[in-house]
């Protein structure tokens, strides 16, 4: 069928609108026509060569929208289901089977080889395959093609337009902090990078119980947000050492948590020598392929643990509807960062979240 989708066409290029085709689903796939699609920074670094998958491409990994048809064997969901689209799994490996998809063995080939499993294209252009099934949706689109395993049914009642992010960045930020790292009611914990993923977190951490919350960014208005959503402390690091701040913040103690959401090296760094003995550093943060990071070795031998995350360690057809009844009873408004932009206006809402103007850009599609 032709749709239209945002096409990155080489590495750092802007998106471009074009008429696409996409193929009908196969068995097991899912077929959404898609009202919105949340803009993660995961999107920028593919679009810019930092990640796979191969260019041209057609990436967005935070879809919403309505089932639309389905491919045989499905019965998860069925035509008219409203659904959040996330991440892929191939629900066969040990992790997968372990209840642990976000370890899937497979989790690079699904979510970032551009074409299925099975080596065929979902995308074509002028008859020629485009690289597509980022995260098993490409939602920058006016459809997607996902799988019954990475579409999450939602309440018909609840804003579609809202959803989108949960899908990735919001579960990533507040699982972090309430599966990865199960931070304990009445703890300490500073969140270095405060976007979208950074405040998902500092919401991890209200709902968590945690007393000290210090958010660290060097754009004023974010940390303002950031205490209107329950941050105790703030630290500008372009004027403030965050490492000193927060050790005078937790009485010399140190962070027993922290979660860098930044993707920068030497912030990564400040996020492990702000803990305390013992001591968890969350790393959610995503940068190009190949960065490395320096680290005091005996830092870690005392009692520090640096933790990789994926996707907040997240069952999503657990979590996702968890999230949702949080945010009904005002406990987790999420909501708060969105900003909204036409589909038309991909490029602005790309500029506009790298500069830190959008928390959370969503974009909403032509009806």
């Amino acid at each position: 069928m032709r749709i239209k989708a945002a096409v990155v066409n080489e590495a750092g290029g802007p998106f471009s609108i074009e008429d696409v085709d996409l193929d009908e689903p196969r068995a097991g796939e899912v077929l959404v026509r898609v009202a919105a699609a949340g803009l993660c920074h995961t999107d920028l670094v593919s679009r810019d060569g930092g990640l796979p998958p191969p260019l041209p491409a057609v990436l967005g990994h935070e879809g919403a929208g309505v089932v639309e048809q389905v491919g045989p064997g499905v019965t998860k969901v069925m035509p008219g289901d409203p659904v959040v689209l996330t991440f892929a799994s191939c629900g066969q490996c040990g992790n997968c089977r372990a209840g642990q998809p976000t370890a899937c063995i497979n989790f690079l080939a699904r979510n970032f080889a551009g074409v299925r499993p099975d080596g065929s294209p979902t995308l074509t252009r002028n008859g020629a395959p485009l690289s597509g099934v980022y995260f098993s949706q490409s939602s920058f689109a006016s459809y997607a093609l996902a799988t019954e395993a990475n579409v999450v049914k939602v309440p018909g009642d609840v804003q579609l337009e809202l959803l989108g992010p949960m899908g990735c960045g919001i579960q990533t930020g507040a699982g972090a902090v309430l599966n990865s790292l199960a931070a304990e009611a009445g703890s300490s914990i500073a969140i270095f990078g405060v976007g979208s993923v950074g405040m998902a977190a500092l919401l991890g951490a209200m709902v968590a119980g945690c007393t000290t919350i210090v958010a660290v960014d060097p754009n004023q208005e974010r940390l303002n947000v950031a205490i209107e959503l329950g941050a105790t402390h703030t630290v500008d690091p372009s004027r403030d050492n965050a490492v000193e701040v927060i050790g005078e913040t937790t009485a010399g103690f140190g962070a027993r948590y922290s979660v860098e959401c930044s993707g920068i090296p030497a912030v990564l760094r400040q996020a492990v020598d702000c803990l305390a003995v013992p001591g968890t550093c969350g790393v959610v943060g995503v940068a190009p392929m190949g960065a490395e990071v320096s680290l005091d070795i005996f830092s870690l031998l005392v009692g520090r643990t640096v933790q990789g995350i994926i996707e907040g360690d997240s069952v999503p057809d657990v979590f996702i509807p968890a999230m949702i009844n949080l945010w009904r009873q005002g406990r987790f408004p999420f909501d708060r960062l969105i900003r909204s932009y036409d589909f038309d206006q991909i490029n602005e809402a790309a500029a506009d979240s790298e500069k830190g103007v959008a928390l959370k850009a969503v974009l909403h599609m032509p009806l």
